[in-house]
């Protein structure tokens, strides 16, 4: 099944909740008027998409709909389209890994499929030819460590652990060295799931990246912050916490084929100008894309 395909089957949920909507306005309004609109911006607010990011869209679409002329339901849709992926391509979607070795430092709560994703990412990686290695700096789990470590031997890359309890910044530095002994191409940093309460683990995260930025200053660095598609609106507090402790670089979404939830991806990248750079898109190793917005709108609506 090629990437669009799943991606279709996987947003499947959010795409019945909007087109069902989005359809049930059409059927409603005999014309394109300020009524209809107003519906729509509503569909886009219940949607998960978020009030401001929402009434940006119908701003946007308002003027294009008077400036081309546009009447034909799929011609709206179309331009409805248009205007969610040009807030997705807002900024720089392309990843950046050149340097031999390059970081990914991943983040995330706990729960949101942060282990899976990294086994995902190592896969892929792989299939492009990539020789990976993967820190396994989530020591205050053990299920963590030997959740990762499956992942790890199932994409073939080489994984750095430690016993539990371990200083994180520690793993990290052996994996530093064991990256740059083996001339691998990347190396993926797993980080403990932390919530913004715990002040213990936003500690462990800086004294990571200082790791990171010491022993290797010029290499390419990807930090990105896993979230979980089906926790709507709870993932744009998540987002703003994370900022705070790290640059983040990109977003990584998951279990978007649980949740009716999906739009909600709009309104965080809009919000805070962090572009999405992997899709999870299913269960098993080679589920996880490089995202493609134009792929991403034609699956939800």
């Amino acid at each position: 099944m090629g990437f669009f395909n799943k991606l279709k089957q996987g947003m499947n949920k959010t795409k019945s909740s909007f087109d069902e909507k989005i359809n049930q306005v059409f059927k409603s309004f005999k014309k394109i008027d300020e009524d209809f609109l107003d519906e729509l911006e509503e569909i886009l607010i219940m949607s998960d998409i978020g009030m401001d990011t929402s009434v940006k869209i119908i701003e946007n679409l308002r003027v294009r709909l008077k400036k081309e002329k546009i009447q034909e339901e799929e011609e709206v849709k179309q331009a409805l389209r248009e205007e969610m992926q040009r807030i997705l391509e807002v900024t720089d979607i392309s990843l950046h890994l050149e340097t031999k070795p390059a970081v990914i430092l991943v983040v995330g709560v706990n729960g949101v499929g942060k282990t899976t994703s990294i086994g995902k990412m190592a896969n892929r990686l792989a299939k492009d030819g990539k020789k990976v290695v993967v820190a396994a700096a989530d020591t205050f789990r053990a299920a963590a460590v030997e959740q990762l470590e499956i992942w790890s031997k199932r994409a073939g890359a080489d994984i750095v652990k430690r016993e539990e309890g371990v200083d994180p910044a520690s793993v990290v530095y052996d994996a530093i060295k064991i990256t740059k002994e083996k001339g691998a191409d990347i190396l993926i940093v797993d980080t403990a799931g932390r919530l913004h309460n715990k002040k213990y683990l936003m500690d462990e995260l800086n004294k990571i990246q200082k790791v990171i930025n010491k022993e290797m200053p010029e290499a390419d660095k990807e930090v990105l912050l896993v979230i979980d598609g089906t926790t709507g609106q709870n993932a744009i507090s998540q987002v703003k916490a994370f900022k705070e402790e790290a640059d983040i670089t990109g977003l990584v979404l998951t279990k978007l084929d649980g949740t009716a939830k999906g739009g909600v991806v709009i309104g965080i990248v809009e919000e805070n100008k962090i572009p999405v750079k992997f899709i999870g898109v299913g269960e098993q190793i080679d589920d996880m894309e490089i995202f493609n917005s134009s792929d991403f709108v034609k699956a939800i609506i």
